[in-house]
């Protein structure tokens, strides 16, 4: 199983406020910046709960993939013709499972999702597209890791609106 992160931070490396609003990130993603392509290149979606619950509110379901939500507790109704399932367990329980059903290659979104993802050995590609803000305070992509996660820089690009994306591959 392949699995890979797309996301975007504040330059000070801040995935959302502290109170979980992106409001800073460009309106609708901004100018295209590969996110169409990367989704193309997914079978599905994996994300945590409180990313499941800040995409319910948006204005029309962005995923046209299977979503997994991992959480403990039931999820919200989702959209008419939403794909959306609940997960639990630990994120190498979460790939078998994915894995039986056929799924080969995830996108796995949230904070904490991905903290635990890669604590665990799980994500293979990270790509992370900085957009030019500092916003102090927030929810942060990395947090405390037992070990060092070690990188290999891919590809850095940079586009017209300052946004500066740069590409990992991850040496496990």
């Amino acid at each position: 199983m392949k699995a890979s992160v797309f996301v975007g931070t504040s330059l000070d490396g801040f995935i959302a406020r502290p109170n979980g609003a992106f409001d800073f990130l460009p309106p609708g993603g901004g100018e295209p910046h590969g996110y169409t392509e990367f989704m193309a290149s997914v079978d599905a979606v994996v994300m945590g709960r409180n990313t499941f619950d800040t995409v319910l509110a948006f204005p029309q379901w962005p995923y046209d993939k299977p979503v997994f939500v991992l959480s403990t507790r039931s999820l919200a109704p989702t959209p008419q013709g939403a794909l959306v399932e609940r997960l639990t367990g630990h994120p190498t329980e979460v790939v078998a499972a994915l894995d039986a059903r056929g799924i080969k290659r995830i996108y796995v979104d949230g904070g904490v999702t991905i903290q635990r993802f890669l604590e665990a050995g799980l994500i293979q590609r990270l790509i992370v597209t900085r957009v030019p803000v500092l916003i102090g305070a927030g929810i942060p992509l990395f947090g405390a890791l037992s070990r060092d996660v070690v990188v290999t820089h891919v590809a850095t690009r940079q586009y017209p609106s300052g946004l500066v994306q740069s590409e990992y591959l991850v040496n496990e």
